[in-house]
């Protein structure tokens, strides 16, 4: 087997990161795990200057998301759609080609289909979160597979909505 370029393990967790934001677009959560190892942990965090703390929103395992993401059909949302603008800024390479780390910034839009006063609001889009993601990956088999995520947040007030895969 033969170790991967560099470029071509940029290229890997690239291509990994934009179409697992595509995959949690369309609410794809099954085939959003698929890209994820084993051992993926999964934690949305922000900074608060008001207590001057680090919040943890979410902390799970694997099979912490599949079983949230199993329970979501029974969840009351008003099914308004998020979509991902996903930049990947750094992408580097480590442990000889093994691992690699990225940071890609999001926003993240909603398309208002209900909501308090959904004759006003319907086919809205609203700025709905904005941070980045701090991925960790394992590349192996020739793919990038995400070990861990940090969803970091800009946004502190999350609405409807926040209980999907950021």
């Amino acid at each position: 087997m033969s170790q991967n370029s560099s470029s071509e393990i940029i290229e890997k967790v690239r291509d990994t990161v934009y179409r697992g934001a595509l995959l949690l677009d369309d609410e794809k959560w099954d085939e959003f795990l698929d890209f994820c190892d084993d051992s993926f942990q999964y934690n949305i965090r922000a900074f608060s200057p008001e207590i001057n703390y680090d919040m943890t929103y979410f902390s799970g395992s694997l099979k912490d998301l599949k079983n949230m993401t199993n329970s979501l059909p029974k969840h009351n949302t008003d099914h308004s759609g998020l979509k991902r603008h996903v930049t990947v800024y750094t992408v580097d390479s480590e442990d000889k080609g093994k691992t690699a780390s990225s940071t890609s910034s999001f926003l993240i839009y909603q398309n208002m289909l209900d909501g308090i006063n959904s004759h006003i609001d319907a086919g809205e889009n609203r700025l709905f979160m904005v941070g980045r993601y701090n991925d960790k990956f394992l590349i192996k088999d020739n793919i990038a597979k995400f070990v861990e995520r940090e969803v970091r947040l800009e946004t502190r007030r999350l609405d409807k909505g926040s209980h999907y895969l950021i």
